[in-house]
């Protein structure tokens, strides 16, 4: 049987501690880093960022443990190197593309497919990866995540700063991620055939260079037995990155209680939530009516509230929700920063706080 594995992916940003921009030193950070067994410290597409997934965990106290323990080991490498880890979905001050005489190919290759699509690169996600027993499940898990991953992406928003201005979007690197050709929410997938043949097409018509560019918010583990769903952005906190991944588990294991959603209609909610993030109003993606976010929020929680009865999280995430609702998403608590230079110090202080 099934039991519903999780395994997270943090990127982060690498700052100069005193200019606050970013600065390509993630090899120097991989090869400062001491990181154990169960945790893999990893490159990005940029050098400005830096990456560490967590070892397959079956418990939330375990999930919760690595990530806090992965954030500690690259807070210290980067200290290490001369630089600052950072939590943030995009660099508050600069642009984070990478300098000039990177040798990566690969970068190459879709900076001359993608072209000024990847300027200004520096994007940081998360990524939770749910245990499936095949790709036929991951789909049936990527139709059933859908609905919901407006209010997944309004609660992580944390990227309301760019190029040292408040940009009005609680994320705006969904906003810059949403310019990839594949890219956002997935199609609503028939079976495997649907998916397989979708991506040939993509890869035949160049949009794609490869398997590893589907960036879809959701897609069946290129690597792993797994369903991957990168909607969010990278919390500043550690709790933020462990409830989030414990609302998306719960989501693969229970039932789809909403019909299908119209595509145009969950991009425009796609929209809504990068906008406002859980502070603002969000759009139902079914019918486009307008609420509360937090009432959104609380709907899932509803809707996956067996599935976190189960496994004893109900109470943890209900309190992660209420503190939310208090104090803000990640975007609402960068705004209370005087100055993008006091809001980069704030960041590096807060990626450090639950480490």
């Amino acid at each position: 049987m099934n039991d519903y594995t999780v395994g997270v992916e943090q990127e982060f940003l690498l700052v100069d501690p005193g200019t606050r921009r970013p600065v390509p030193l993630a090899p120097e950070v991989r090869s400062a880093s001491d990181a154990p067994g169960d945790l893999d410290v990893q490159g990005e597409l940029t050098p400005f960022q830096i990456e560490i997934a967590t070892g397959v965990t079956s418990s939330f106290a375990e999930l919760d443990e690595q990530v806090r323990r992965g954030r500690r080991v690259l807070v210290d490498a980067a200290d290490a190197a001369g630089c600052r880890l950072v939590a943030v979905g995009m660099p508050p001050l600069g642009e984070a593309g990478p300098p000039p005489g990177s040798d990566d190919p690969r970068y190459h290759q879709i900076e001359y497919s993608h072209r000024r699509l990847v300027s200004g690169t520096g994007a940081c996600g998360l990524h939770v990866h749910v245990g499936v027993e095949s790709k036929a499940e991951a789909l049936a898990a990527s139709n059933k995540v859908r609905a919901w991953l407006p209010t997944l992406l309004a609660l992580s928003a944390n990227s309301a700063y760019s190029d040292g201005a408040d940009t009005g979007y609680a994320s705006w690197r969904s906003m810059v991620w949403s310019r990839w050709p594949v890219s956002g929410p997935p199609p609503h997938w028939d079976s495997p055939a649907h998916y397989d043949d979708t991506v040939e097409a993509l890869i035949n018509s160049q949009a794609l260079i490869d398997r590893a560019m589907v960036y879809w918010d959701v897609r069946p583990s290129a690597d792993h037995p797994t369903v991957e769903v990168r909607v969010a952005d990278i919390p500043q906190l550690a709790t933020e990155v462990s409830v989030l991944a414990e609302l998306i588990r719960a989501l693969v294991v229970t039932e789809p209680s909403e019909q299908r959603v119209d595509d145009s209609v969950l991009r425009a909610a796609y929209w809504r939530a990068s906008r406002d993030g859980v502070d603002g109003l969000a759009s139902d993606p079914r019918t486009g009516k307008l609420s509360p976010a937090f009432d959104r929020a609380a709907a899932l929680v509803r809707h996956v509230e067996a599935a976190l009865r189960e496994r004893g999280t109900l109470s943890t995430v209900e309190r992660q929700i209420d503190w939310l609702r208090h104090n803000g998403c990640g975007a609402a608590r960068q705004r209370r920063c005087p100055d993008p230079e006091s809001l980069v110090d704030v960041l590096i202080a807060r990626t450090r706080e639950e480490t």
